[in-house]
């Protein structure tokens, strides 16, 4: 039989390498030239290295620093294009708007027409219903910090994808890691499914808290769906009266 080349061989050894590392193995144990008797001790392969991700505030940053930091992200959000088609609808993009040191902060889904138009997260007809249902729980609007999972507006008011929602994800936990808040509120399943990384649907996740990074998290009903379903309005109350109670508010 004719020997492998060198060549040759190290082509199959670099196929066989690229194999390992789509398959999550990230290093070997080490061999000695000899082999180990029996009854030593086992190697074991190094646990692969987590995906670095963007770290939480543990510490509160000097005053005004939160806003200088929004504003950076702002400035890099303005100019990203990770999402072609995306990239090239919007107006412009929609970052955020409110308190940067909030204690309770809002997640929508994404940005629709007027907030394509303006710049402003939840400004159109669902944000004209939000802005009532947080003047009943006595909290103000310039007190919350709202964003949405995505920055731009998709075409046709669609749902993101999770391509989309996946590239925009950086952004939303540059904003959650500046802001800090105690409290979340998602408002929608597309706004509560991406940052909690489940498919369970929203009926299911309300009616009480989860967490994520040391924040707790409140589930609720998008008013654009309150808007097509008044009765469901009950529901949403029921939802800031639990937000209420932890805060130490009364209803107005």
């Amino acid at each position: 039989m004719q020997a492998v080349g060198d060549e040759a061989l190290k082509r199959i050894l670099l196929q066989q390498l690229r194999g390992l590392q789509r398959a999550g193995v990230s290093g070997l144990p080490s061999t000695s030239a000899t082999a180990a008797p029996a009854e030593s001790t086992p190697q074991v392969s190094p646990t692969p290295k987590p995906t670095p991700t963007m770290p939480r505030r543990t510490a509160s940053p000097k005053k005004g620093d939160q806003k200088q930091q929004l504003a950076t992200l702002c400035s890099t959000v303005a100019s990203c294009t990770r999402c072609q088609e995306l990239a090239e609808t919007r107006n412009q993009t929609v970052f955020g708007v409110g308190n940067p040191n909030a204690q309770v902060l809002f997640i929508g889904e994404a940005p629709g027409a007027d907030e394509d138009e303006q710049g402003i997260p939840f400004v159109g007809r669902a944000g004209q219903l939000m802005d009532k249902i947080i003047e009943a729980t006595q909290l103000k609007r310039e007190d919350i910090y709202i964003c949405n999972i995505l920055k731009c507006r998709p075409p046709g008011n669609r749902n993101p994808s999770p391509v989309e929602a996946g590239n925009c994800r950086e952004y939303l936990d540059g904003q959650l890691a500046i802001v800090n808040p105690e409290y979340i509120v998602c408002w929608g399943a597309v706004a509560a499914q991406n940052l909690l990384g489940t498919d369970v649907a929203i009926g299911k996740l309300r009616g009480t808290f989860h967490e994520h990074e040391g924040a707790k998290v409140l589930c609720t009903y998008h008013p654009s769906y309150l808007l097509r379903n008044p009765p469901m309005k009950k529901e949403v109350w029921k939802d800031m009266q639990m937000l209420m109670a932890e805060l130490g508010l009364e209803a107005n």
